[in-house]
């Protein structure tokens, strides 16, 4: 290990300047212009809703409003305004609010055009602008749905779609309990669960949304439902990572299990061990099924181009959910030399928060992503197309262009119950790649919209030339453009088609609610 005087103060150096920079970069930005809320004019379903749910119905420049708007975690999601934000307060007001959206959308739709009526929020964490907000619409913001009930017996856990992991976790730890949740304790229940998730017990367990008992959802027709594996089968298999195509979901009930503390963290090295990393990525992916470790999450490998430093760094994130250091499946990470490391037995609050303060809020934020083989050859592909994209993106402002590795074996994908990914017929171990950035100026957004997505498209191309491609794509990582459900594959993407007109005949969720990835069912509604 490089413990040398000079080696850690390099590592001092950078952590003390990117802080700078985060810092900077947040207390720069515009506040809310609230003349901008005087302008707007009520709209009949704002009015309606405002009379149906007076103590529940916010516009600008009320303090809730303006809370809400600011409180995205992407500056893109803060830079747009909706006519109202509607917090109810349990699933009768959800309901409530469905119901007239309902009707709103039923004039609209004996129109051509159906306008964006309303986004639905949980943490508002997504970086795609119109995620979780609407121009003009209304903002269903379901934060207040935030309950964390563990039941007597600790096999489940009752879960407020509004709640944030941190919420969770922090409940869970002092039972002693676990569920398979969030990374990133910043991030909301509803979006990630709904979107399949990966948590650090997805080893054991299989994907977040594999351990999901129930799901307590309003449909379209402004009922109350509950989605399991004895009522409503089809719906509670299209939830497990159909997004928000069918309802809104107000509450989950999270299989849980005994946990005890993890061990955790990032090991830091300079970007000459670029290619260490990568073979130990490698090797550690390849592993036979045999000696699979279902303690072992991650790693999580970054590299990172800091713009304002004119420097690439390397972070890995380690995590074995158990409090044992040092397990022999981490040896080749061990071995390579870093600067410093955080690793240390903690509780899983503290891991998960732990990446949640290297995503902070307030900047101008982009995922893009795509899943390939695990293949030497195309993992140096993607790293080297990452150093393209760094050049290209070199004069951003105030970047931090990252990419990031991750392992998807197929002992995993298979783990629970049955979901819509489609990973069930996978036989070789896959690398979930997300590139994400980091910048300042809208000025640049032109720029980094079309370096990543040629990055992503070239990536692509060399992989489907060497029989490395793989069609699934981690919903909660992909750009505005992308298609997961077409990585789910034709039988699955028809089986979420059917859900959708059994629970939503008319189309709300389709072509009403902005925000998540819809199903391409324009042409069948009247």
């Amino acid at each position: 290990m490089d413990l040398s005087l000079g080696t850690a103060l390099v590592a001092g150096i950078v952590v003390i300047a990117l802080s700078m920079i985060i810092h900077r970069i947040q207390h720069s930005q515009h506040p809310l212009n609230h003349a901008e809320f005087v302008k707007a004019e009520r709209s009949a379903a704002s009015i309606a809703l405002a009379e149906a749910l007076p103590e529940s119905v916010f516009f600008g420049p009320h303090p809730v409003f303006i809370e809400s708007i600011q409180s995205y975690w992407a500056v893109q999601e803060r830079d747009i305004l909706p006519r109202c934000i509607v917090r109810p307060r349990n699933a009768e007001e959800v309901a409530t609010a469905v119901g007239i959206l309902k009707r709103e959308y039923d004039d609209c739709a004996c129109q051509s055009h159906v306008p964006a009526l309303f986004a639905v929020r949980s943490g508002g964490h997504s970086p795609i602008p119109g995620a979780a907000n609407v121009h003009g619409g209304i903002v269903i913001d379901l934060r207040l749905l935030n309950e964390v009930v563990p039941s007597e017996d600790g096999s489940c856990v009752v879960i407020g779609t509004g709640a944030r992991w941190l919420d969770v976790s922090t409940i869970l730890d002092r039972k002693c309990l676990a569920v398979a949740g969030g990374r990133n304790s910043a991030v909301g229940v509803g979006g990630l669960t709904l979107g399949g998730g990966i948590s650090f017990f997805s080893p054991r367990v299989g994907f977040v949304c594999n351990n999901i008992l129930s799901y307590e959802i309003v449909l379209a027709n402004g009922t109350i439902a509950t989605a399991s594996e004895s009522t409503n089968p089809g719906l509670w298999r299209a939830l497990k990572g159909g997004s928000n195509n069918f309802g809104i979901v107000t509450r989950f009930v999270a299989r849980s299990f005994p946990s005890a503390d993890v061990w955790s963290g990032f090991l830091y090295m300079t970007a000459s061990r670029a290619g260490q990393l990568i073979q130990a990525f490698y090797n550690y992916a390849q592993a036979d099924a045999g000696i699979y470790d279902k303690y072992a999450a991650g790693p999580l490998v970054c590299f990172s181009y800091v713009q304002k430093l004119g420097i690439q760094v390397i972070a890995t994130n380690l995590v074995y959910t158990k409090p044992e250091p040092w397990p022999a499946c981490w040896a080749d990470f061990k071995a390579i030399g870093r600067l410093w490391s955080t690793v240390k037995v903690r509780s899983l609050t503290s891991a998960t928060n732990e990446l949640a303060m290297s995503s902070p809020a307030g900047l101008r934020q982009k995922f893009i992503t795509t899943t390939v083989r695990n293949d030497h050859a195309t993992l140096m592909e993607i790293h080297a197309a990452y150093k393209e994209g760094a050049k290209i993106m070199r004069k951003v402002r105030h970047m931090v262009w990252t990419l990031v590795l991750q392992p998807l074996s197929p002992v995993m994908a298979k783990k629970s119950q049955p979901n819509v990914l489609g990973l069930d017929t996978r036989t070789e171990p896959l690398v979930i790649v997300l590139f994400t950035v980091v910048w300042k100026d809208a000025a640049d957004d032109e720029l980094v919209d079309r370096t990543t997505k040629g990055i992503i498209g070239g990536i692509d191309h060399y992989a489907a030339s060497k029989g490395t491609a793989d069609p699934y794509r981690y919903l909660n990582d992909c750009d505005s453009w992308q298609s997961p459900f077409d990585g789910y594959g034709a039988d699955n993407k028809r089986f979420l088609q059917e859900m959708s007109r059994k629970y939503d005949p008319d189309g709300l969720f389709q072509r009403a609610c902005v925000g998540g990835f819809k199903l391409d069912m324009d042409g069948q509604y009247a």
